[in-house]
């Protein structure tokens, strides 16, 4: 059994090209075949959104008050930032470089796969977060209840 997953899930350390290139995934292609949305992500990484996926967000953010100063500059940031893209018959996407900017991504990366949506790192920012978040993952701090 070969099924193809559907979601984005796993880690992996393409590097930029001298264009701003990223090669995604093989993992991620066949999710991505109809094009990606890239956004300001939290942490400073790179959301990779389906198109789908990100339809729905736009959906919710509309159901927030515009009159509300969180969701005001939440929109902001989020839509301001965002570029559809179409991989390339290589799997490569340009990434814009105001997003480059955004996330610190010079060279080497980390995409890392979260269910609906990848991100993209600076790897040793990447590196770094895994570091800090690893003492209250094992010790099942953060969602407390889940399991």
């Amino acid at each position: 059994m070969n099924a193809q997953p559907t979601t984005f899930s796993g880690t992996y350390t393409p590097r930029l090209d001298d264009k701003g290139r990223l090669t995604l995934p093989a993992q991620f292609r066949h999710l991505v075949e109809d094009g990606i949305v890239l956004t300001r992500g939290q942490e400073n990484c790179v959301y990779g959104l389906t198109p789908q996926f990100y339809d729905s967000l736009v959906e919710k953010m509309r159901q927030l008050p515009f009159t509300h100063p969180g969701a005001r500059k939440f929109s902001r940031m989020f839509f301001s930032g965002a570029a559809q893209v179409v991989p390339d018959k290589q799997g490569r996407v340009a990434i814009p470089s105001t997003l480059r900017t955004w996330a610190q991504l010079d060279r080497d990366c980390a995409v890392v796969g979260v269910m609906d949506r990848f991100e993209i790192w600076d790897a040793a920012q990447w590196n770094e977060f895994e570091v800090d978040e690893a003492a209250d993952y094992a010790e099942g701090d953060v969602m407390p209840g889940f399991f």
